[in-house]
């Protein structure tokens, strides 16, 4: 039956390998989880002068150096004074030179979002008419390259190094005490904390290539390297590392004091263990928590918690999957798995899927904001794959749980079994030993006699050379018997081995086990990448700000023709007070601007009021108010030509009427310009 195994488990895990390399190449680099959401001037602009400054706006607030903002002229030399400084919120600006001739200017941007990810691209906009360039705009992206690809692969072996070490331990303490002593079981958590302490010195020397230049060379740049420990993500990498030495003083006790002590003695240890590795767990996820997606957005405070809790029960989960199918496959003989032990586990995993459920229900709710991004954006298109592999393994659980049934109820017979063998195995011996004894009597007997003899020969020759010979062959018999009694007793040893072992694997129940907990563990190894590949994807939330924001831009781009016309009622509350002030802006796009008020009584004819102001403002921007002040020109008409408005979006338009000394009101409404 074991041989019918092999074949199996080599087959599902090349095919594991190649799900999870074909997952690997459709992720690409790291997807920018800052979007660019406004600039002024706007993407295609053709303005009538240089402006004094290029600003861009983003989803949420990045880190620029010196270089990160630039704007080329059509020659492609730079144009701005390389000090990008931030105007509030999460809008960026660059001060330009002064008296910039017409042409097509380009502006470039590399930035590092607050969830750690590198942010690239680059846009045009003219001034006076627009002109050829020699600086291209496409293929702009940061994170690839070799050195993103590495990174990429840092990521992937942080995580599972994690799962592998919170879900081996978890699985030891909490479900199989005795597993300590199982020298598989050490190696599986000692082998996830060497990936993950070589993964996270990985990505520290690869963080300052990553985001920056991309070349491989600056890896070994030392004021790269102190630079990254000054940024968020770098303390997070360093902080791990911290705790990796706590997780190392943890798996020596664990494998080491706690393995060497009586049952009843581990109870002692087992709670100081629990804590003390529940505080290292919380702490290292805690460091993904505090510089990705659960650091920035809607609710941080909240978010990394829940964060922090999705992260360990994901760890204990599949890290105690894979360490409870490597001990169903090569544990020792002598030592299978108990019944208990996989009953603890279905508790502890079927837990870990409550608290995956509702921590995985807000994650969804907080990166997506909506039902349509499940299915418009690459997060939640991922996000239903990983729901589906969830609902999977969980079925998939549902058989081991049947099995493990099974299984705890033929334990006892088997334990009889085994009671019986050693006390047919323990007969054996006692027999073996009497005979041993009785034949060594007889031996002894007749070597005493033969002694007799031989010193009655010596007597009579009057020699001992007889005896010396004797002794001499006598030691060489020992010496040569010493050999082969160990060889006979690896020999028994092995035997005893490959039989215990072939009874094992001829549980049927233990044999089902096995085969449905290797399907979980398959189920998991792609949930774990699918996983992965969601920490690297722009969040539904903000791709679908981009897509409005960029569709917006595109609108604004095109030049608009017609004057946006407002009908706003006034009452101030004195006699008279009462009418409609019609306001009308032509041609209602970026730039000037020619405006024109109307003042009408309720019965539509033309009066005039001692003052009218009027004040423009895109409160989503934190632009203005930008006060527009017009002149009377005729019976209740108001003109000002030439009124700037910076960039398209969403005006409110506010007017102040008075119609008296004390009597004034302001009215306002919103309209789309540019």
């Amino acid at each position: 039956m074991t041989q019918t195994i092999a074949p199996r488990l080599r087959t599902l895990v090349l095919l594991l390998l190649a799900a999870a390399c074909a997952l690997l190449a459709g992720a690409g680099p790291a997807s920018a989880h800052a979007a660019l959401t406004g600039s002024d001037p706007r993407e295609g602009a053709v303005v009538d002068k240089a402006p004094a400054q290029v600003s861009l706006t983003f989803s949420e607030s990045v880190s620029m150096d010196d270089d990160s903002l630039r704007v080329l002229d059509p020659r492609g030399e730079r144009v701005d004074d390389g000090k990008p400084s931030g105007t509030g919120g999460a809008t960026y600006s660059v001060k330009l030179h002064a008296g910039l001739p017409d042409g097509t200017y380009t502006v470039t941007y590399q930035v590092v979002s607050a969830d750690s990810h590198p942010v690239a691209g680059a846009y045009t906009f003219s001034v006076g008419a627009p002109s050829e360039t020699s600086v291209a705009v496409s293929g702009q992206s940061a994170g690839g390259g070799f050195v993103g690809g590495l990174y990429g692969v840092g990521r992937y072996v942080s995580y599972t190094g994690f799962a592998v070490l919170v879900g081996g331990a978890a699985f030891v303490l909490a479900c199989w005490p005795r597993g300590s002593g199982v020298r598989v079981l050490q190696r599986v958590v000692v082998s996830g904390w060497l990936a993950l302490t070589a993964a996270t010195l990985l990505l520290l020397l690869l963080r300052g290539s990553y985001t920056g230049s991309g070349r491989f060379a600056d890896v070994f740049d030392l004021n790269l390297l102190g630079e990254v420990l000054q940024t968020k993500p770098g303390a997070a990498l360093v902080s791990r590392l911290l705790l990796l030495a706590a997780a190392a003083l943890f798996i020596a006790v664990l494998f080491g004091a706690y393995d060497k002590r009586e049952d009843e003695e581990k109870r002692d240890l087992t709670f100081g263990l629990a804590v003390g590795g529940s505080v290292v767990a919380a702490g290292l996820a805690a460091t993904w928590a505090m510089s990705e997606h659960a650091s920035v957005g809607l609710q941080a405070g909240l978010a990394m918690p829940v964060d922090v809790v999705h992260l360990i029960a994901v760890a204990t989960w599949l890290g105690g999957l894979t360490a409870l199918l490597v001990a169903l496959y090569r544990g020792p003989a002598d030592t299978p798995v108990p019944a208990l032990a996989v009953r603890r586990f279905s508790r502890v995993a079927f837990g870990s899927v409550i608290a995956l459920v509702v921590t995985g229900t807000y994650q969804s709710w907080r990166q997506l904001g909506s039902w349509t991004a499940f299915t418009d954006t690459r997060y939640g298109q991922l996000l239903l794959v990983k729901i589906g592999l969830v609902a999977v393994l969980v079925g998939v659980a549902h058989f081991s749980r049947r099995w493990t049934a099974q299984l705890a109820e033929a334990a006892p017979a088997v334990a009889g079994a085994a009671a019986a063998r050693r006390a047919e195995k323990g007969a054996g011996k006692a027999s073996t030993k009497a005979s041993a004894k009785a034949s060594g009597t007889a031996s002894a007997k007749a070597g005493t006699k033969a002694s007799g003899n031989a010193k009655v020969a010596q007597k009579a020759s009057g020699t001992t050379k007889g005896s010396g010979t004797a002794k001499g062959t006598g030691t060489a018999k020992g010496s040569g018997g010493s050999p082969r009694a160990a060889q006979l007793a690896r020999q028994r040893a092995a035997v005893d081995a490959a039989r215990q072992k072939r009874q094992r694997d001829a549980d049927p129940n233990r044999f089902g086990l096995r085969r449905s907990v290797l399907a979980e563990a398959g189920i998991a190894v792609v949930l774990l990448v699918v996983t992965t590949v969601l920490t690297q994807t722009e969040p539904g939330r903000t791709e679908e700000e981009a897509k409005t924001a960029g569709g917006s831009s595109a609108a604004a781009s095109a030049p608009s023709t017609g004057a946006v016309t407002l009908d706003m009622p006034f009452d101030t509350g004195a006699q008279n007070g009462k009418g409609v002030v019609r306001v009308e802006l032509d041609p209602a796009r970026v730039g000037a601007n020619d405006m024109h008020l109307y003042v009408e009584r309720p019965d539509g004819t033309a009066f005039d009021l001692p003052e009218v102001k009027v004040a423009l403002t895109q409160k989503a921007k934190s632009i203005g108010p930008l006060p527009v002040a017009p002149d009377h020109i005729t019976t209740g008409h108001w003109s000002a030509s030439g009124v700037q408005i910076p960039m398209a979006g969403d005006w409110e338009v506010a007017v102040t009427v008075r119609t008296s000394d004390i009597d004034q009101v302001t009215i306002s409404k919103n309209t789309q310009i540019g």
